[in-house]
Formats: structure tokens, C-alpha cells, sequence
């Protein structure tokens, strides 16, 4: 990165969300928060994911930084799905998700270390799953694929199999909605553009 110029932070210990910013070719950390992702009484799923991507983003901020932080969680019904506690939730999540439509909810935030500023948004996409048999769905548990997956399975992985319809932003379901991310950064004047051309070798 450029001298001067903000260190980007990653706070999450999601793979999936590091390896989107690698492939851009972005210089980070990643720092992952300790945070309580509990829902609280009464609240959505918008007004759940874009709270803890932004206590996510706190928790990790120091001065000179720009730290990335979000949140996704399934929603099918208006019940919240997050990661399953055992395969036998994640086999009752598939089975709810099997041939139907739900949305995928992911809050971003961005914050700027040592003056404080924040920006904050929730993308939503909406994905439609094919029916799916008894056997497939103990087949695709027995995979370890949807153990710590929001909603029990892996967009980018074994699950494509079984996706039928995206309506909306892809990387949002893979966890890190980057056009978002990049509108995000540059409402606070961070412009990942030059973070990128300041990453690239001379």
C-alpha cells in the first residue's frame, strides 16, 4: 500500500471472504473478531447482519486502518438460518431448502480507524434451490460441506449442484458482496482501486 495510506483488515475467519480479497489482488490482514453473533429479541435478519458486521468491525479497528466486516445468514420463512449446530441441522435446513426459493442476507461494514467513520449496508440475494432427495441431502451432509456454512451449504462449493436460480449478486452468497464492498469504502473516501494499484509489484 501506498505510504500514509490505510491497512486494510479483514475482520472475519472466513476463508471464503479472504481468498474474494486475494483474488482482487488486495494487500491485508486478516484479524478475526471475538463477537457475540447472537440474535437479540425481536430483531430481523437486515437489522442482525448489518449490528455484528459492524461490531465485528470495532472489535478489530485500530487507528491508521480500514477494517472490512460482514455478516450472512440464510432466511426461508422468516426464520434466520445460521451455521448448523450438528449435521442433524444441517439435514433439517436442506430439507427446508430443497426445491424452494430464500433469500441470502449479508450486512457490511466498513470502518475507518481513528476518526471513526462507518458505512454500513445489507445486500440481498435470492437463491432457488432444486428439489432434492432424501439420499442427496445425507449424501451432501455426509460431505462436512455444510458444517460452518450459513444455511447449511456452500454456494461455491459441492451445493452448486443443487442451485438452481440466482437472483441478485453471486459473492453475496458466497459471503462478501464486493460491488457493495467497493461503494462502501469509497463513501468514506477509500477508494479500493488505488489500494489495489498500490498492492500490484513495480
Amino acid at each position: 500500500m501506498t505510504s500514509g495510506g490505510p491497512r486494510l483488515v479483514l475482520a472475519s475467519s472466513s476463508p471464503r471472504r479472504a481468498d474474494m480479497l486475494r483474488r482482487l489482488g488486495l494487500d491485508f490482514e486478516v484479524r478475526p473478531p471475538e463477537v457475540d453473533e447472537s440474535a437479540r429479541p425481536g430483531e430481523t435478519a437486515e437489522v442482525l447482519v448489518e449490528r455484528l458486521a459492524r461490531e465485528k468491525a470495532a472489535a478489530v479497528c485500530r487507528d491508521g486502518e480500514l477494517a472490512v466486516a460482514a455478516d450472512t445468514v440464510v432466511v426461508l420463512d422468516g426464520e434466520v438460518l445460521g451455521k448448523p449446530v450438528d449435521d442433524a441441522d444441517a439435514a433439517r435446513m436442506l430439507r427446508g431448502l430443497a426445491g424452494r426459493g430464500h433469500d441470502v442476507l449479508t450486512g457490511v461494514a466498513v470502518l475507518a480507524g481513528g476518526d471513526g467513520r462507518l458505512a454500513t449496508a445489507v445486500e440481498r440475494t435470492r437463491v432457488t434451490f432444486a428439489p432434492m432427495s432424501a439420499q442427496e441431502i445425507d449424501w451432501y451432509v455426509r460431505s462436512g460441506e455444510p458444517r460452518d456454512k450459513a444455511g447449511a451449504y456452500g454456494i461455491h462449493g459441492l451445493a452448486a449442484l443443487f442451485v438452481d436460480a440466482v437472483d441478485g449478486n453471486y459473492a453475496n452468497v458466497v459471503g462478501l458482496p464486493l460491488p457493495l464492498l467497493y461503494r462502501l469504502a469509497r463513501s468514506l473516501g477509500h477508494d479500493l482501486l488505488a489500494l489495489l494499484a498500490a498492492a500490484q509489484p513495480r
